[in-house]
């Protein structure tokens, strides 16, 4: 039974910070940011990243010291992640916003759209539907966040919910500025669009939350060891036979029912975002998947079946 020595390193300045020494060999990543977090209290865990090589990615907590490429005498590097922020409380935050914003709004406060009677005339019943679609959709969210998501990474950078919030709620803003305005037009071809478009919209909502609910079932035991999701007896999951990420294409699809429903600009080009944005990150995913799992389904696409 050999002890390790271990000797953390700043990554830019290449000064030790500290040297533990008789570290057991079965040590995890976890336990070292313990060890280190005990001898600099400020640097708590969650904002500690430790490498291998300063300009390499950061080790995973369950990494075990002795089948890491090192000697008994270990040299890693520290990289301080700034302050951190639990990902739970960031889709609180992100999601709350949204809500409220469209609210002042669809009530015209009279700050926005002024004191004339025309700014105050009682809205298009579908102005009535969207506030309805749009509350439902994020209240959905922050039910999920609280009940359903189980989140393989614990924090985030506090700097970055800044540009998080400014997206969504700014978004919502603009959405809700062109949608409640008094010369808002209704959509061209009146209930048939509103009702195809409400249809499709509760049916992406049921689709998303029964794919939240797998994904969430994968980590039921608390595990942070990755499976392949496969869909079950519900019809919402089946299109994990085609996708590698439906939340995702449940969530576009979403976003392009509400853009039929009010026939905005500013929701379409929301759309449009969200849609590269969800790409970008199920391609990221969908690699993943084929890269740790030699039996993942070669049919399987990253977020539109057959397609992409």
């Amino acid at each position: 039974f050999v002890f390790y020595q271990v000797e953390i390193l700043d990554w830019e300045t290449k000064k030790q910070l500290c040297f533990l020494d008789k570290v057991e060999p079965n040590a995890t990543i976890r336990e070292i940011r313990l060890m280190f977090h005990k001898l600099y209290p400020r640097w708590y865990p969650a904002r500690q990243s430790i490498k291998l090589d300063p300009k390499g990615k950061s080790l995973r907590d369950e990494e075990i010291l002795q089948h890491l490429p090192v000697g008994t005498t270990a040299t890693l590097y520290f990289k301080d992640l700034g302050p951190q922020i639990g990902w739970t409380m960031v889709f609180l935050i992100e999601y709350t916003g949204p809500l409220f914003i469209y609210f002042l709004f669809y009530f015209r406060m009279t700050f926005v759209y002024g004191l004339d009677e025309r700014f105050t005339s009682s809205p298009h019943p579908v102005v009535n539907l969207a506030c309805i679609c749009h509350s439902f959709h994020y209240i959905k969210r922050l039910i999920e966040t609280v009940f359903v998501h189980r989140f393989s990474r614990g924090t985030m950078p506090l700097r970055k919910i800044v540009k998080n919030c400014l997206y969504y709620w700014g978004f919502a803003a603009w959405l809700a500025y062109y949608i409640n305005h008094p010369l808002y037009t209704p959509p061209s071809y009146g209930k048939k669009q509103i009702n195809f478009a409400v249809i499709m919209f509760l049916l992406c909502e049921a689709g998303n939350f029964s794919i939240h609910v797998v994904l969430s079932d994968l980590r039921r035991n608390g595990s942070k060891t990755r499976k392949i999701p496969h869909p079950t007896k519900n019809p919402f999951t089946w299109l994990f036979f085609f996708v590698s990420c439906p939340n995702y294409t449940y969530e576009v699809g979403t976003w392009i029912s509400f853009t039929i429903m009010t026939q905005c600009v500013p929701v379409g080009l929301f759309t449009l975002l969200c849609f590269i944005q969800m790409t970008i990150w199920a391609k990221d995913k969908h690699c993943t998947y084929l890269r740790e799992f030699k039996d993942y389904p070669s049919h399987r696409m990253s977020i539109i079946p057959f397609l992409l």
